[in-house]
């Protein structure tokens, strides 16, 4: 659909990707497949090892489950798509399946932020409330605070999807990055996008300085209950308890952050690069490292298991 000689409303976009070396290409396919593959394999063994362990079925583990499909998710709508441009010489893709990317993408990277929140306020009952923490953690609470990332998160995605959808482009379609984002789209309207500048950065504000002052508060509340423990042992036993969600937060908060909480003139292209990559490929793979190579329980659940199965296939 066009109007006019120069301007189109339906458009297909061109991802540059991460360079324009073929040799480099491969090499990145090669690493990034691995990373993808360890994405997927971690998050669906943490899922798998959460559900069938009965030491694990505590609100910590099921807020965890969920982390690891987010991570899962998000990382699915990015990764494949990536790993194809660098095999493919057009590296097309249509305007469809741009505005797909934008609206899954937003959904899960949006829940991530709000769910690290919520597993925030969950270590602070856990620390805090120890007594209370089963009456206050109830399976009802958690349920209904997951449901409530994904109904935040389903609202960014429409109102900033539905708002991109009335953009017009002009001129070439050619998208500085590896999968379609909307700080580098913009870039490309020739329409006024005073409106999505203004509601992307409206919910990035809600949602990520939001979710980020409930974490800080509830660990300044954690760190002032550790600092009473009069023995160093326990004060390290304590703080154990939520050093993987600690270390969690500091790597999606530090790059998020910093990719959509700036103005759309301060965008550089390899700063964004490297953040994006951080963002969208690593931080899935390593979250479930994290908490599978931290986490005493995790670790004593995964030898249960595997010593299971290995009695099992003995057996057979």
């Amino acid at each position: 659909m066009e109007r006019g000689e120069n301007t189109t409303v339906w458009v297909d976009f061109i991802l540059l990707g991460l360079t324009d070396d073929k040799n480099l290409q491969l090499f990145l396919f090669a690493a990034f497949l691995m990373v993808y593959t360890t994405t997927v394999l971690g998050n669906i063994g943490i899922m798998a090892l959460i559900r069938i362990s009965p030491r694990l079925q505590t609100p910590m583990y099921f807020l965890l489950s969920n982390l690891s499909f987010v991570d899962l998710c998000y990382s699915t709508v990015i990764t494949p798509r990536m790993l194809a441009n660098f095999l493919l010489e057009g590296k097309l893709i249509s305007y469809e399946e741009c505005v797909l990317q934008i609206f899954f993408f937003l959904i899960f990277v949006s829940v991530e932020g709000l769910l690290l929140a919520v597993m925030a306020f969950d270590r602070y009952n856990a620390i805090c409330s120890p007594l209370l923490y089963q009456a206050i953690m109830t399976k009802r609470l958690c349920n209904s605070l997951v449901l409530g990332t994904y109904a935040i998160g389903l609202l960014n995605s429409l109102v900033n999807t539905c708002c991109f959808l009335k953009l017009t482009f002009c001129g070439h379609h050619r998208v500085s990055h590896f999968y379609c984002d909307i700080p580098p789209l913009l870039k490309l309207a020739c329409s006024n996008t005073s409106l999505n500048d203004a509601l992307l950065m409206s919910f990035c504000a809600l949602i990520g300085v939001g979710s980020l002052s409930i974490i800080v508060v509830s660990y300044l509340y954690i760190i002032s209950n550790i600092l009473k423990i009069h023995s160093s042992q326990g004060k390290r036993r304590t703080f154990s308890t939520c050093a993987s969600h600690f270390l969690c937060v500091n790597l999606f908060y530090v790059t998020g952050l910093f990719m959509y909480l700036r103005p759309n003139s301060s965008y550089s292209l390899s700063q964004d690069h490297v953040a994006s990559v951080i963002y969208t490929v690593v931080i899935p793979m390593l979250n479930p490292l994290i908490y599978s190579l931290r986490n005493k329980e995790v670790k004593e659940a995964l030898k249960i298991g595997t010593a299971r199965n290995l009695k099992l296939l003995s057996i057979t």
